[in-house]
């Protein structure tokens, strides 16, 4: 699998390249840095002038992003894999996309803030955008990822299912991890009038159904080496999925971006654009 790291010297971008230790051996690492040059802001600036000045401040950024690539390089794992480094100009977000869609890269890892964490919360952060339109799997770190013993790994349906499947036989993580296999259940009851004991008995049937779709999965991932737990609730998923994280002391979460079909990543109310903008634990996107 090959790696796409975007970098922009935050804290919690520092924080992407520590977590390269807790991931196999990739090969290929690409590690970018996007320059997003401010036009001058003057209207009545003569265009030579403006120019000129936006030249200027483009090679003084490109001198200190050419730095930090070289400090990333310096923080890297030894084993981390070939390394090749990107030092591009653009919308920061736009540029991770259109770079890990034409390296093909498996997985993009990023902080979830970085340098003007007021004007992302106004415009939409860079990690929101890449999540959304960024393809493979996103690594995107709101803080340290101390260690990755456990995995929360909430499942919506069978789609979720393969596309998690997928991307864990490839056994991404440097140790396998024991996953927490997860699924939230509505609180639901027939639109026919029914006594409480007759409403429990259908939730605890829908929960053990629930618990039967866990185990299968489960089984597949102990043949790859994963230690599993299965755990179905009811209530609604962002809640559901934080009280089972810090239940099960949770290092990452592992979670779908998006339904059976495309057009639900644009639902901004989706369980992991929630998550992301929750900011409790870091967070694993795959699909």
């Amino acid at each position: 699998m090959k790696f796409l790291l975007a970098v922009d010297g935050s804290d919690n971008s520092y924080e992407a390249v520590r977590s390269l230790k807790y991931l196999a051996r990739t090969e290929a690492l690409h590690i970018l840095h996007v320059l997003d040059v401010p036009q001058p802001a003057y209207p009545f600036m003569m265009p030579e002038v403006a120019q000129e000045m936006y030249q200027t401040v483009e090679r003084n950024m490109r001198d200190d992003g050419a730095r930090l690539l070289d400090r990333i390089v310096s923080l890297l794992p030894l084993d981390a894999g070939p390394v090749t480094k990107h030092l591009v100009v653009g919308p920061p977000a736009d540029q991770i996309v259109a770079l890990a869609e034409q390296l093909k890269v498996g997985l993009i890892l990023l902080g979830s803030r970085g340098l003007g964490p007021i004007k992302e919360r106004l415009v939409g952060s860079v990690s929101h955008r890449v999540l959304t339109f960024g393809t493979g799997a996103k690594l995107i770190l709101p803080g340290p990822l101390k260690t990755l013993r456990h995995i929360l790994l909430p499942l919506q349906g069978s789609y979720d299912a393969e596309q998690a499947l997928a991307l864990l036989q490839q056994k991404p993580f440097r140790d396998p991890p024991t996953i927490t296999l997860f699924t939230v259940l509505p609180h639901t009851r027939p639109p026919w009038p029914v006594d409480a004991v007759s409403a429990e008995h259908m939730e605890t049937h829908s929960l053990n159904r629930g618990k039967d779709f866990l185990e299968e999965i489960a089984t597949k991932l102990r043949q790859c080496g994963y230690q599993t737990r299965v755990s179905a609730k009811l209530g609604t998923p962002v809640d559901a999925i934080l009280e089972e994280a810090g239940t099960a002391n949770t290092d990452l979460i592992l979670v779908g971006s998006r339904g059976r079909r495309g057009v639900t990543r644009m639902v901004l109310g989706s369980v992991s654009h929630a998550l992301l903008h929750q900011g409790a634990y870091p967070l694993m996107v795959f699909g």
